[in-house]
């Protein structure tokens, strides 16, 4: 049998100080913002959003797959509105990173350019990327 307080204290020795202690997180959040010009609590609210806004897309589509609710023009309306919260969050990522999506999205194309040289999905590339190819 698992001894969860003793795993309770595995997980705390391999987690990092800024996750275990508030004064650390404050001050990487603090070095963050001196050494990078990065805006934590901008990129914060982006990374958050964006992953709690995916999950009511995500939500929605397992229910249309997987328990026959139907994709009707109410629920693609509610897709259409949960992505419109993900650009917002987006938007707010490329704020903190001063980007553009123009910046976003050329380096996306630029990287599946690289990734399938021959300009369409393989699988083989799919799954054995190049160095450095993240």
């Amino acid at each position: 049998m698992i001894n969860f307080e003793k795993y309770k204290e595995f997980v705390k020795e391999v987690t990092s100080d800024a996750s275990n202690h508030r004064e650390e997180m404050i001050q990487r959040l603090v070095d963050i913002e001196k050494t990078y010009g990065i805006n934590p609590s901008l990129l914060m609210t982006a990374a958050i959003g964006l992953s709690s806004e995916s999950g009511e897309f995500i939500e929605i589509v397992k229910k249309a797959v997987f328990q026959g609710k139907p994709l009707d023009k109410d629920v693609q309306f509610h897709l259409k509105r949960e992505l419109g919260d993900i650009m917002w969050y987006v938007a707010n990522a490329c704020r903190a990173l001063d980007l553009t999506l123009d910046d976003i999205i050329s380096e996306n194309v630029d990287k599946l350019k690289s990734r399938y040289p021959g300009g369409e999905f393989n699988v083989h590339y799919s799954e054995n990327r190049k160095e450095g190819d993240l």
